[in-house]
């Protein structure tokens, strides 16, 4: 790990754990599993409930960014304590009408721009010949 890495790493949450997180997670950290985007879970070793919190706690280490819309919907469930089980124990088959999960793609090349946004390459392909903007006069 470079220099400049290793200080992202003490002063940033966003790039990655930090130092204390690294430290939590070797300490009272137990893994639990990996989703398909390479984001990591884990809970208090055992499963045991938190002191301050009377309850399991459960955290993820992401991979790359740290953008909590990476979480796909079976683990979401089980970090909110919605599932006792997580999804690598559990044995569940997506329906055929569902998609694959994607992260939140707002501020990115990829953001969904409807017709006449001023955000599409060619803004005025949406907008009808005959649109008059409206006037208070």
């Amino acid at each position: 790990m470079s220099f400049a890495n290793r200080i992202l790493q003490a002063l940033t949450w966003w790039h990655g754990p930090t130092w204390g997180t690294s430290f939590t997670t070797w300490k009272s950290g137990e893994f639990v599993g990996e989703d398909e985007h390479g984001n990591r879970y884990f809970r208090t070793r055992g499963g045991k409930a938190d002191k301050a919190l009377g309850f399991e706690r459960r955290w993820v280490i992401y991979n790359g960014v740290n953008e909590a819309t990476k979480i796909p919907t079976g683990w979401y469930g089980w970090m909110h304590h919605l599932s006792d089980t997580p999804p690598t124990e559990a044995e569940y088959e997506p329906k055929e009408w569902q998609k694959p999960h994607l992260p939140n793609l707002t501020g990115t090349a990829n953001a969904y721009r409807p017709q006449g946004s001023m955000m599409r390459p060619d803004p005025n392909a949406g907008i009808s010949a005959g649109y008059d903007a409206w006037s208070p006069e």
